[in-house]
């Protein structure tokens, strides 16, 4: 428990107020053994990323490595814990390192040095073609510039000031790769003339927004793999499986209602067959074809199934199919039949009035006037 207090207080220390971070030195002011390199394969310390902040349950507040090496040479023959702080999604764990009993070396190389240094990375957004970036081989969105083997890089514009100073003359970078989770090392050449904006070609981000990640729990699909792999369905007939035997031979021994019609199984194959429907031409009319060995069904029987199914032939179910439907439609709508029982008006009544005679008004009428 002791181990998880300092690093419990560790973790304060980093969410300390601003006023509590200038006293005890805040973010920028807490420190470790960052890993340098690392010749033990057994142990799963990552140069450059991994920071050593505490050890047996306390935390390291003195940069003298005489102390730490003491420490561990007193832990020689047992396992010493040590509180490790990742510049991967700035992460904290604990490990347990078996110290060998005949040499107290862990196979490290170390150096003090403040947590704010994993902070001066460099994120390659967008790289446009043909430039410097491009040629290199630089990622977009994927690649860190965490250094270089140059000279230091510190602040925003410590990487300006040093690409102003390799124009036109090849620069080695360390770059780093969140998808893959590698680190390697990449030579650009910086130039003012190769035709677009910029010596590099590419845009940077620089600041919290741009902080490296943790890493990604499994490697991203590389060109051309499956991203996903989802099940065949029912509904895709080019993934229909055919059904096993022990299925057809319970789909055969199901009781079947009189009057419904059996349809062959489909062949066994990688496809789907549509099933094998035969119709009656002739009087037949409406008709459906019996599956062998059913014997046909009584009259009522198929007239029934006539009208459920309308399984007819071509030539005559059609004009019956849409008579049936024509007939049905006017009881619904309570058309009136040809014959009708309402009677048709008398013959004796004229029709409307009409206009004046030809020869014009009657002589009375015009004496009248």
């Amino acid at each position: 428990m002791s181990m998880f207090g300092a690093l419990n207080r560790f973790i304060s220390r980093l969410d300390a107020n601003p006023e509590e971070q200038k006293r005890q030195g805040g973010t920028h002011g807490v420190s470790g053994f960052q890993v340098l390199r690392n010749t033990n394969q057994e142990l799963a310390l990552e140069p450059w990323f991994d920071f050593i902040i505490g050890i047996n349950g306390r935390t390291i507040d003195n940069p003298d490595p005489h102390l730490f090496a003491t420490e561990v040479r007193n832990c020689a023959g047992t396992t010493v814990s040590m509180g490790l702080w990742s510049a991967k999604g700035q992460r904290i764990r604990e490990m347990y390192v078996q110290v060998p009993a005949d040499s107290s070396s862990l196979g490290l190389s170390l150096q003090w040095a403040p947590l704010a240094t994993s902070e001066d990375v460099w994120h390659i957004l967008d790289v446009i073609p043909n430039s410097p970036a491009d040629v290199a081989g630089l990622l977009p969105y994927g690649d860190y510039v965490i250094g270089s083997p140059e000279g230091l890089v510190r602040g925003e514009n410590g990487l300006g000031e040093l690409i102003e100073d390799f124009l036109e003359r090849p620069l080695r970078l360390l770059v780093y790769n969140h998808e893959y989770n590698v680190a390697r090392p990449v030579t650009i050449t910086p130039s003012r003339n190769w035709g677009g904006t910029g010596a590099l070609g590419c845009v940077l981000g620089f600041g919290a927004l741009h902080r490296i990640p943790a890493p990604l729990d499994e490697p991203p699909q590389g060109p051309g793999e499956t991203l996903f792999e989802t099940a065949p369905t029912a509904h895709d007939e080019k993934f229909a499986r055919p059904a096993s035997s022990s299925s057809a031979t319970h789909a055969a021994n199901r009781p079947q209602k009189p009057g419904t019609p059996s349809f062959a199984s489909p062949p066994s194959g990688d496809f789907l067959v549509p099933a094998n429907m035969q119709f009656k031409g002739g009087d037949g009319g409406g008709e459906g074809g019996v599956a062998p060995g059913r014997g046909t069904p009584p009259a009522h029987k198929q007239a029934r199934k006539h009208r459920a199914h309308h399984n007819v032939s071509p030539a005559k179910g059609l004009d019956e199919y849409f008579k049936e439907g024509e007939e049905k439609s006017k009881e619904q709508d309570f058309a009136p039949s040809g014959s009708s029982s309402v009677p048709p008006p008398p013959k004796g009544m004229g029709g409307p009035p009409k206009g004046p005679p030809k020869g014009g008004l009657p002589k009375s009428a015009e004496a009248g006037d």
